[in-house]
């Protein structure tokens, strides 16, 4: 089981060159960055965790730029969206920014995608928030279409653009390794898509049983990457590995740049823990 960490990597903490370098130093195999394009002011649909949305939330980089500057100078680490807020975005253009860093990272780039909660910002982007999984549905599928073919077309009811030519293709085929967040409501786009899931839980306990009902959907093979979202101690990660999880990330608080490495050295010791173990 693979051990990595999520964050916001905004202009206030550590920036993702640092960042980046940091984690491969200390043997953590990937570095997943959240997506937020702004946070609407007023009113706004509740934050799942209670109280205000956090400033880092409308703070954050774009990341695909800042997981491309962390790829660049690094070798091994594992890149990923966690996640792309995929009804804000143009899918022509998203497939050349996903095709572009999987280039640039030499196929190290993991595509989590998902449909967003905060329905006010997905309105600002000209998208209905009622049909933001059909949207979804059909920008993934178009980006398939430009990925793997020569000359790419599609045509449905809110994608829709004649043949085109769109290069680089992804280094890693027929395309980087995609990955759903969200719960029991995508099992099924998973099957349909072979793809994996992200989960987002606090405890190995709460992702248990929502991991046998994914099975039974798409699968005793499904992948799947598990965001622990509880402290990030051996005892508490230990639990993953007997659920067959593949990846775990934890989360890493955004920081400056020293409170990040000690945080990070932390952590370090409690992965040594686990493998120990």
């Amino acid at each position: 089981m693979g051990l990595g960490v999520l964050t916001f990597v905004t202009d206030e903490g550590i920036g993702p060159v640092e960042l980046g370098q940091a984690l491969e130093q200390r043997g953590f195999e990937s570095l997943f960055l959240a997506e937020h394009t702004h946070i609407p002011a007023g009113d706004v649909t509740p934050y799942p965790a209670g109280g205000p949305i956090p400033p880092k939330y409308y703070r954050t980089l774009d990341p695909f730029v800042a997981l491309t500057a962390a790829a660049v100078v690094t070798e091994r680490l594992v890149v990923g969206t966690g996640i792309a807020l995929v009804p804000q975005r143009d899918p022509i253009h998203t497939a050349k920014e996903v095709a572009s860093l999987d280039l640039l990272s030499r196929g190290r780039f993991r595509l989590g995608v998902g449909v967003g909660w905060l329905r006010e910002e997905i309105a600002n982007h000209g998208v209905d928030p009622g049909v933001r999984g059909r949207v979804v549905d059909e920008r993934i599928d178009a980006m398939i279409e430009i990925w793997t073919r020569e000359t790419a077309e599609f045509h449905g009811e809110f994608v829709n653009f004649d043949p085109i030519y769109s290069w680089p293709k992804p280094v890693q085929k027929p395309y980087p390794p995609l990955y759903f967040g969200g719960g029991p409501a995508g099992f099924k786009r998973i099957a349909r898509l072979h793809a994996g899931w992200l989960s987002m839980t606090p405890s190995a306990e709460v992702l248990a049983p929502q991991l046998e009902q994914l099975r039974g959907v798409a699968g005793r093979d499904v992948p799947v990457i598990s965001f622990h979202g509880g402290a990030p101690t051996a005892d508490e990660l230990e639990g993953y590995i007997a659920l067959g999880v593949e990846h775990l990330l934890v989360e890493l608080p955004t920081e400056p740049r020293d409170e990040t490495l000690r945080r990070l050295d932390e952590l370090q010791a409690e992965a040594a823990k686990l493998t120990q173990g």
